[in-house]
Order: C-alpha cells, then sequence, then structure tokens
C-alpha cells in the first residue's frame, strides 16, 4: 500500500495529474479524457502487448494444460482490450505511446524487461512454465497499479470501467497462478 501511494503522490508531482475533460468539436459527441486516461491507456497497451507475447509462448510451451488453457484465456482478453484502448487513443487524437520518459514520475512503463522475456522463449519444459509464472505473476501486479491509477484520478467511462475489471481480474489470475507454483510436482 505504501508502494501504491508513493507511486500515487509522484503521479501528481509529475504534473500528470487529471487535467479537466477535454472539449469536444462543434457537433460532436463529447470526448471525456484527461490525461490520467491518456496515461493509463498507453502504458497499458505497452503492458498488453508484452502480456500478448509472454501468453503466446505458454500457449505452446507450458506443461500442463491448465496452464496453457489460462495462457489462451489471457490472449483472447488482452488482445479485445489492447484494441479498445487502441481505439480510445486515436479518437482523443494522442499517440498510441508516450515518449519512454513521459510517465517516469508515477513508476514509468510497468513492463517486464525485453532480457527477461528473451530468457523466458529459451527456456523450455518445466522451467518455462515456473519462469512464466512467477513472471507472469508480477507482469499482471504491475497491470493491477497501472488500473488503480486510473480509478483514482481517470474520468472517461470506460477507460474507468476498464480499469476496474483489470483490477479484479487480474487479482483473480494472481491468485490461480499462485495455486499453479504452489501444486504438488
Amino acid at each position: 500500500m505504501k508502494r501504491f501511494a508513493f507511486l500515487l503522490a509522484a503521479f501528481l508531482l509529475a504534473g500528470c495529474a487529471a487535467a479537466p475533460a477535454q472539449p469536444a468539436p462543434a457537433g460532436t459527441q463529447p470526448r471525456v479524457f484527461n490525461d490520467t486516461d491518456v496515461m493509463f491507456s498507453q502504458m497499458m497497451a505497452a503492458h498488453h502487448s508484452q502480456a500478448l507475447e509472454m501468453a503466446r509462448m505458454a500457449r505452446t510451451k507450458a506443461v500442463h494444460e491448465d496452464v496453457r488453457t489460462l495462457a489462451a484465456a489471457i490472449d483472447a482478453t488482452e488482445t479485445d482490450e489492447l484494441k479498445t484502448m487502441q481505439v480510445w487513443l486515436d479518437a482523443w487524437g494522442q499517440p498510441p505511446a508516450a515518449d519512454p520518459s513521459a510517465h517516469a514520475g508515477h513508476g514509468g512503463a510497468h513492463g517486464t524487461s525485453t532480457d527477461d522475456i528473451k530468457a523466458l522463449g529459451a527456456a523450455s519444459g518445466a522451467e518455462f512454465e515456473t519462469k512464466f509464472l512467477n513472471m507472469f505473476i508480477a507482469h499482471q501486479h504491475n497491470a493491477i497499479e497501472i488500473a488503480r491509477l486510473e480509478t483514482g484520478t481517470g474520468v472517461n467511462p470506460g477507460a474507468l470501467d476498464l480499469a476496474r475489471r483489470i483490477d479484479e481480474s487480474r487479482t483473480a489470475e494472481i491468485q490461480q497462478m499462485l495455486g499453479y507454483l504452489n501444486r504438488p510436482a
């Protein structure tokens, strides 16, 4: 909880605090979003891209069928969520990704390193599955942190709803993956 409070404080001090909703051009639907909604969508889109890369590996390389099934479900869910966030960013006239340093004040991109993903791809069998589960638990924990930043100061109803669903579903995924790691050999 202290880490979340620190991230939120850093976020606010970094100037990424909620800005007023952006006005819509005359004759169009209101575009209700603020800087937090944009930050959430940009950071989460990058985060989802990494998750999809790892989940697609697990669909074929995991040892246990239940882990492969979970990876397939993650792939389907996060593919749809990624498309949604890309549509929002486009509709808001925002770039699909921020400058790499743009979100440094609130913890950066919350991603998994390229080297870690590469090492995961090189693993096989039980070693792969254990690495995948451990990495993905951490990865989904980061997704929860990003989602909670959105629910703290975001204003877009769709983004807020997605953030709440991410918080809930990723928390459940973490519990499920912990169970997989703790099963008897």
